[in-house]
């Protein structure tokens, strides 16, 4: 691989980030209760409560929903950006990475 080849994959796999920092996914636990809004490149951007949806009484449901909706928003986007990488692993395995 040339440096020209190399440098062409550096600048795609910065330009991957900048499209995985704009991704937002969404995530819910307890029927809509808590959502998790969190970006491509895994750092949560929002958590919406439905205070409708909750009872202040049992903290420990409500916890339960957050682990739930965390977790899962973590798996998706984990799995987005591992679609979105899965063109150019090819090329980086090549560059020793």
């Amino acid at each position: 691989m040339t440096k020209f080849d190399q440098a062409k994959l550096v600048m795609k796999a910065r330009k991957l980030q900048k499209e995985l920092q704009k991704e937002v996914i969404t995530a819910e636990a307890g029927n809509g209760a808590v959502k998790v809004d969190i970006t491509g490149e895994q750092k949560i951007k929002k958590i919406f409560i439905d205070p409708e949806a909750v009872d202040l009484d049992d903290i420990g449901q409500l916890e339960m929903w957050l682990e739930e909706a965390v977790k899962e928003a973590i798996v998706r986007s984990q799995k987005l950006a591992a679609e979105k990488m899965q063109p150019m692993m090819g090329a980086l395995s090549q560059l020793g990475m």
